[in-house]
């Protein structure tokens, strides 16, 4: 990945789709499907929950630009919108170009994920210093242009709301993030789990007890096999394969505030070396 002082960042934000996957993910599943004739027609009591679901545009921005220079950043919907309409002073203001999708019917797709892959696709090719391609959308239909951008030596990272982006979306990206993790973006539990949680710490319990352990076993094993020994290995190394073998890990999703803090929670796992000014991992002896 290229040095963030020469990097070069495309943007390109599926508006529509970022917009209704969080509005589920506050209200709960298919909430924007039924809400959305009662917020058209200015309903008070829909337009309140709207209002509780709005998208933190600023945090988006400042996290695709943590990777470099933005180029050019695109959002993609039907601005006539009231729904979308809300964000057109914000998203100007940061110098994000809007383009104007307008639905084939009520309920059609507004064919965003179309527009924006032909799009990306010519600017890489009319931007050949692009170094960094930022994806912000949930939807499988953005797999081909995730895996053609990566063959044509681009850095692919993903944005989706957690729970509504398919998950071979974040696989063909290098680097795939939750919006709900983004920093300064409040968390958000969805009504319907506020309301299930019986329900939800069931289905809970049948999801592996700890995905993130095992990630991190499985990491320090490869780095491992290499060298078959037990050679110590700088932590950032650790984590930056984590991510290729799972691009939507994230510490932060897992409840803890730092990789470090992450490793710790791990010691049946990883032994740590903090006494350099770089941490040092490696597997503990009964792993090995």
């Amino acid at each position: 990945m290229a040095d963030s002082q020469d990097a070069r960042v495309a943007v390109y934000l599926d508006f529509d789709n970022i917009v209704m996957s969080w509005y589920d993910r506050v209200h709960g599943r298919n909430s924007y499907s039924r809400d959305r004739q009662k917020i058209a027609a200015g309903d008070p009591e829909s337009l309140e929950r709207l209002s509780n679901a709005t998208i933190d545009v600023g945090a988006i921005i400042d996290y695709a630009a943590s990777f470099g220079t933005l180029v050019l950043t695109r959002a993609y919907a039907d601005w006539s919108s009231p729904v979308n309409a809300e964000y057109r002073s914000q998203l100007v203001a940061r110098a994000v170009d809007l383009v104007q999708l307008f639905p084939a019917a009520a309920y059609a797709k507004n064919g965003a994920d179309i527009r924006l892959a032909v799009d990306a696709v010519e600017d890489m090719f009319r931007l050949p210093d692009l170094t960094h391609v930022v994806i912000v959308a949930g939807d499988s239909d953005y797999v081909p242009l995730a895996q053609r951008c990566k063959r044509l030596g681009r850095y692919v990272v993903g944005v989706g709301v957690a729970g509504s982006t398919a998950k071979s979306l974040a696989a063909a990206c290098d680097r795939f993030d939750a919006y709900d993790s983004l920093p300064g973006v409040k968390p958000a539990i969805a009504e319907a789990e506020k309301k299930d949680a019986p329900a939800s710490r069931t289905r809970r319990a049948k999801q592996p007890a700890d995905p993130g352990g095992a990630l991190l076993e499985r990491a320090l094993r490869l780095e491992a096999d290499k060298d078959g020994g037990d050679e110590w290995r700088h932590a950032s190394a650790v984590k930056d394969l984590i991510k290729r073998l799972d691009p939507s890990f994230s510490e932060r999703a897992l409840g803890h505030r730092s990789f470090s803090d992450f490793l710790k929670a791990h010691a049946d796992i990883a032994e740590m070396d903090e006494s350099g000014n770089i941490v040092q991992i490696r597997l503990v002896p009964a792993k090995r």
